[in-house]
């Protein structure tokens, strides 16, 4: 009988700290990539997360990416909804990203009154560096006319990067 007591709390304990784990992790991260649009000339960062649990009304989805120039984190927050059950968070545009360097985010889940629900830490690695992009947008305007700062009246083409980075 006792034997048989110590197994049901066991059990218990399990199932608890099973509910428990659960609702911790309200959110995982499903992707995380550097997205390069040559049309436009820029760099993103781009985040996605998928809800694991219930997320409380108000919360918010604070996110703090490396800033590739250096200086202060580039922060984004952004507002959940009840009906989304992915999540992509997408930086403003980044300059001097790096081939094979890693770059930090944090993220943190924080509910109306702005308590911590979960904190995320993950890195990016790009496989690029960002010399590949046009330092102009290709592209202008709704129609995608041509840049003529970037194809010249005469011909020619100016494709170069002039981003000054960090060594």
């Amino acid at each position: 009988m006792r034997k048989h007591l110590i197994a049901m709390a066991a059990a218990a304990g399990l199932l608890l700290s099973a509910c428990q784990r659960q609702a911790e992790n309200l959110v995982e991260v499903t992707g995380h990539l550097f997205v390069f649009n040559y049309r436009v000339a820029s760099a993103t960062y781009l985040l996605t997360l998928k809800k694991t649990g219930p997320i409380p009304d108000g919360s918010v989805i604070i996110a703090e990416f490396e800033n590739p120039e250096g200086g202060d984190p580039l922060v984004l927050t952004q507002k959940i909804y009840p009906i989304d059950d992915k999540i992509a968070l997408q930086s403003e545009k980044l300059h001097c990203v790096r081939k094979d360097r890693p770059y930090f985010v944090s993220v943190r889940l924080v509910d109306k009154d702005g308590k911590v629900l979960q904190e995320l830490k993950t890195q990016f690695r790009s496989d690029l560096d960002q010399t590949v992009l046009p330092s102009k947008p290709l592209v202008v305007g709704a129609l995608y006319d041509k840049n003529p700062e970037v194809f010249k009246p005469d011909g020619s083409v100016d494709f170069s990067n002039t981003d000054k980075c960090p060594a």
